[in-house]
C-alpha cells in the first residue's frame, strides 16, 4: 500500500502547483487526526493541597516571592476541564498570574460518577468553594482573598459570595459568567419547559453526560461547530503553529465531564427557566441568595462574540450588586478564546493582572 501511495504521490509532478498543496495539506490533516498524539496540558507546575470527593484544590508553585498580599482562587465550571486556564505554555492564564507575583489557586471538580449525581449546587457552593476558600486562607496566611470564577463558575461564585458577606473577599474577577437569564438567546428556545422535559432527562440518565452537554452547545451554531474546526484544520494544516494551536483545543473541547443530576435539574429550571438568581429568589440550602450582599471589588468580563454566556448576560450583575468598585470590560473575542489565543494574551490576561494588581497590595 505504502509502495502504492508513493508512485500514486509521484504523478502529483503533472499537475499544477495548488493540487499538491491541497493534497500535502489534506496528507498532514490526516497525520494530525489519526496518528499524532494528544498535545499535554496544565503544565505550570502545581501541588495539591486539600481533596474532597473527586475535588482537588492545587497551589501553583511560585517561581518568586509572591508580591502580592492577596492570594487569588480560580473556580470553573461543572462541565469540561479547568486546564483550559492553563492549556499551554505561553497561552495560559494560571502562568501569567503566577509570574505577575500572585499566589494562585485552582478548583478542579474532577470527574463526576454516577454516585454524585444527587449533588446540588447547595453542596458546591457552600461544601466545595466554601471550604476551599477556608484552606487558601489558611496555607496563604493572608488576611483576604480574591476569587475569579469562569463561566458557570462565576455564576456559582456570585452565589457564594452573597451568601458569605462576612468572609474576607477582597476582590471577585467573573468572565462569561451568566447572572440574568431572562435573554439566553437559543438556549431559550431549546430549554423551554414547554418543550424541554427536564425531569424526564434527569431521572432517566442521573448525571447528563458530557456528550450531550457538548452536543447542546454545538447546536446553537450547527454548521460552524461540527464542520468548522475540521475545515480549518484542512485549510491550515501546513501552518504547525495553527495546528499545535487545533489541537489543543479540539483536546479540550472533547474533555468534558458529566453533569451532576440534580445540579443540572437547578441549573436548567431555576437559572434558565426561572430566572431566579436576579429576582432574588434562589435559595440554597434554605438561605435567599441576595446579589446585593456583594461588597466586594469587581471586574466583570464579557465576550463580544459570546453566543453561551450572553454579553446581556454578564453585564445585567453590575445593577444588583453594592459595591463601590465595579467595572464592567467586554472582549473582541468569544467565550473560549478570550481565555485562550492571541486576543486572551493581548487583552484579557492585562485587563485581569492590572486590575488585581491595584487591589491585591
Amino acid at each position: 500500500m505504502a509502495s502504492m501511495l508513493t508512485e500514486w504521490e509521484k504523478q502529483l509532478d503533472f499537475y499544477p502547483e495548488e493540487y499538491k498543496n491541497s493534497y500535502n495539506r489534506f496528507k498532514r490533516a490526516t497525520e494530525v487526526l489519526y496518528r499524532e498524539p494528544e498535545p499535554q496540558v496544565g503544565l505550570t507546575p502545581k501541588e495539591v493541597i486539600w481533596t474532597k470527593n473527586k475535588a482537588k484544590l492545587y497551589r501553583y508553585v511560585r517561581k518568586q516571592e509572591n508580591t502580592h498580599a492577596t492570594p487569588l482562587l480560580l473556580i470553573y465550571a461543572l462541565i469540561n476541564k479547568p486546564y483550559i486556564m492553563d492549556l499551554t505554555p505561553g497561552s495560559s492564564l494560571v502562568e501569567y498570574l503566577v509570574d505577575r507575583g500572585f499566589d494562585v489557586y485552582l478548583l478542579d471538580w474532577g470527574t463526576f460518577g454516577p454516585e454524585d449525581s444527587h449533588l446540588k449546587f447547595d453542596d458546591f457552593v457552600m461544601d466545595y468553594i466554601g471550604k476551599a476558600v477556608k484552606k487558601v486562607l489558611r496555607v496563604s496566611g493572608a488576611e483576604d482573598i480574591s476569587l475569579l470564577g469562569y463561566c458557570m463558575g462565576g455564576t456559582m461564585t456570585s452565589i457564594y459570595a452573597a451568601l458569605h458577606p462576612h468572609m474576607p473577599i477582597r476582590n471577585l474577577v467573573f468572565m462569561t459568567s451568566p447572572f440574568d437569564f431572562s435573554d439566553t438567546g437559543l438556549y431559550g428556545v431549546v430549554l423551554d419547559e414547554r418543550y424541554f422535559n427536564l425531569d424526564k432527562a434527569v431521572d432517566t440518565l442521573g448525571n447528563i453526560p458530557a456528550e450531550m452537554i457538548d452536543f447542546g452547545n454545538k447546536m446553537l451554531k450547527p454548521i460552524t461547530n461540527f464542520a468548522g474546526p475540521y475545515v480549518s484544520l484542512f485549510d491550515r494544516s501546513d501552518n504547525q503553529r495553527f495546528v499545535e494551536s487545533w489541537q489543543l483545543m479540539q483536546k479540550w473541547v472533547g474533555d468534558g465531564t458529566p453533569f451532576p443530576g440534580e445540579a443540572y435539574r437547578q441549573w436548567i429550571r431555576e437559572f434558565y427557566q426561572n430566572n431566579k438568581l436576579v429576582k432574588g429568589e434562589l435559595v440554597i440550602r434554605g438561605q435567599q441568595v441576595k446579589l446585593e450582599n456583594i461588597k466586594a471589588n469587581v471586574l466583570n468580563l464579557s465576550a463580544q462574540r459570546d453566543h453561551i454566556a450572553l454579553p446581556c448576560q454578564v453585564e445585567a450583575l453590575l445593577e444588583h450588586i453594592s459595591s463601590t468598585d465595579k467595572e464592567y470590560v467586554s472582549i473582541p473575542t468569544g467565550h473560549v478564546s478570550i481565555v485562550y489565543g492571541g486576543t486572551a494574551v493581548k487583552q484579557t490576561y492585562p485587563t485581569i493582572g492590572d486590575w488585581l494588581e491595584k487591589r491585591s497590595q
